[in-house]
């Protein structure tokens, strides 16, 4: 049986982790984990049961329950068996996830959860801590990086794809405020890994930055090779 290869991909908000990620793995034949999704949604869980997003007890108690899922060959995600795929990315859902995810004892119970999900398969897994807490030693490690202003305005293209009406200024105020609070916690703050390569997608388009790290992967690892479609 051929070994299993995790890509970590960390990065702020906007920098196009998830667009670039699930296409590398559809590419690859990896499977694709979304952990800002698992954030969300135990944020989700907390907020349908009436838990204070300051609760950390209660808080770390649903982490560690909750079943968290994600579909092969499609980017649903399941919560307790339920699609939560469209409700964790409601309004305010990301707010809910920040504040959740600076709780150390949710990030240590999903953060086992991230790892118990590469036992049984290639991976390419993006998220904020992925390449220093949870796999400091993936096979390859990327960090993805955009202009704030860059990075507000697809966040703001975003949204307005699902229909949403967004004020650009407010869009560009909560990611400087998300990245305030990934940069600051003290549990597992979103820092560059030494040995992770250094990926600027300012003014990239997605089909650019796939094929940037494409290569990395290609040659840091003998097997990443595409697959056969």
């Amino acid at each position: 049986m051929s070994r299993r290869v995790v890509v970590a991909i960390d990065g702020p908000a906007g920098a196009g982790k998830s667009t670039v990620a699930r296409a590398l793995a559809r590419r690859l034949g990896y499977v694709y984990i979304d952990t800002g999704a698992m954030y969300r949604a135990v944020a989700l869980w907390a907020l349908r049961l009436g838990v204070a997003l300051n609760d950390a007890h209660r808080l770390e108690q649903l982490a560690r329950e909750a079943h968290i899922e994600f579909a092969a060959g499609s980017s649903r995600v399941l919560l307790n068996g339920e699609d939560v795929t469209a409700a964790i990315r409601e309004p305010g859902m990301a707010e809910a996830a920040s504040k959740v995810s600076m709780i150390g004892g949710v990030r240590r119970a999903l953060v086992a959860a991230q790892r118990a999900m590469a036992e049984s398969a290639s991976v390419i897994m993006e998220g904020r801590d992925i390449g220093t807490v949870v796999f400091p030693d993936a096979d390859v490690k990327i960090f993805l990086d955009a202009d704030p202003r860059a990075r507000a305005g697809r966040r703001v293209e975003d949204l307005r794809r699902r229909g949403l009406a967004v004020e650009p200024d407010g869009v560009a105020q909560e990611i400087a405020e998300r990245d305030r609070r990934d940069r600051t916690r003290a549990e597992s703050p979103l820092i560059q890994a030494p040995d992770a390569v250094y990926v600027d997608t300012t003014g990239l388009s997605v089909e650019r930055v796939e094929e940037a790290i494409l290569k990395i992967i290609r040659t840091r690892v003998s097997n990443g090779k595409e697959v056969a479609r």
